[in-house]
């Protein structure tokens, strides 16, 4: 199972990337926990300075923008 985590204060390019996040593990069919890390001071703890931010397994994979869901699926595969 992969841990999904959307880094960023909660701002609608956060809820999209969340939701393009969603799209794609059911698309390739993968279990997953998502996780959405809104403070600010465990965002920079990822080394993260813009949001939105993706991070699978804790590991940073995108940072500052929205992905999309072909961008997500490779990332995710």
């Amino acid at each position: 199972m992969k841990t999904i985590q959307i880094l960023g204060t909660g701002c609608p390019k956060c809820k999209k990337l969340a939701e393009c996040a969603e799209m794609a593990t059911k698309e390739l069919g993968i279990e997953y926990q998502l996780q959405k890390v809104t403070e600010i001071n465990e965002i920079m703890k990822f080394g993260v300075m813009m949001t939105p931010a993706l991070a699978i397994d804790g590991q940073v994979k995108s940072v500052g923008k929205v992905l999309t869901l072909e961008e997500m699926k490779k990332i995710l595969q």
